[in-house]
C-alpha cells in the first residue's frame, strides 16, 4: 500500500539556484511600462476634473466668512484699496502675526480695508490660537483654500494689496509692510 501511494507522487523535482542574471526574454519589453504610463496619464487626465467642479482656482467665486460671521466676496475684494494678510496658527512665521497685523490696521484701516485671511484652518483652531487677543482687523476663514490658491499665495504670511479689484502685490508679508504699502499706493 505504502509503495502504492509513493508511486502516485510527483516525481521529486530538483530546485537550482537562482543565476545571477536573468535572460531578456523573461523581462516584459520596454514599449509595455511606457504604454502603461501613457495610458495612466489619460485616464488621470479624464477622471480628474480640477478643483471647483471644473472650473480653475482663478475663475472661482470667493466666498468667505468671518470669525464675526461677517462676507467678503468678490465685489468686496474690488471696491477701493483691500490689504489682506494671509497667515495660519501651524505656520511658524505666523506666530507673531497680532503683533504684526495689529500696527498695520491701525495705520492703514482709515485709507483701505485691512482684512486678515486664515488659510484652510477650522474655527476652532483660530479661535484657541488667538484667546484674548485681537488682530485689530477681521479674521476671514479660507477652509478649502479657494481664496489662496484664486490670488497665489505662495508663503505664510503672505501679504495681498488689491486696488479697485486689481492685484498690486502679492507675496510674503514683508517685516516693514508699511513702507511697501506706502511705495504700492503713492
Amino acid at each position: 500500500m505504502l509503495l502504492s501511494l509513493l508511486s502516485l507522487m510527483p516525481p521529486a523535482v530538483s530546485i537550482a539556484p537562482p543565476s545571477p542574471r536573468r535572460s531578456r526574454s523573461s523581462r516584459p519589453p520596454r514599449s509595455l511600462f511606457l504604454v502603461l504610463a501613457v495610458a495612466g496619464l489619460l485616464a488621470a487626465a479624464l477622471f480628474a476634473a480640477p478643483p471647483g467642479g471644473g472650473r480653475p482656482a482663478s475663475a472661482q467665486e470667493i466666498h468667505l466668512v468671518s470669525l464675526a460671521s461677517d462676507r467678503l466676496g468678490d465685489a468686496e475684494l474690488a471696491q477701493g484699496t483691500v490689504i489682506v494678510v494671509v497667515w495660519a496658527t501651524w505656520s511658524p512665521r505666523s506666530r507673531d502675526i497680532v503683533d504684526r497685523v495689529k500696527p498695520l490696521a491701525g495705520r492703514w484701516g482709515p485709507r483701505a480695508r485691512v482684512v486678515t485671511v486664515d488659510f484652510e484652518e477650522e474655527r476652532p483652531a483660530i479661535e484657541a490660537f488667538l484667546a484674548g487677543r485681537s488682530l485689530g482687523a477681521p479674521v476671514f476663514l479660507d477652509s478649502d483654500g479657494v481664496f489662496s490658491k484664486k490670488y497665489a499665495i505662495a508663503t505664510l504670511p503672505g501679504l495681498l494689496v488689491l486696488k479697485e479689484g486689481k492685484t498690486i502685490y502679492h507675496g510674503k508679508l514683508p517685516d516693514d509692510p508699511d513702507r511697501l504699502i506706502t511705495d504700492l499706493l503713492h
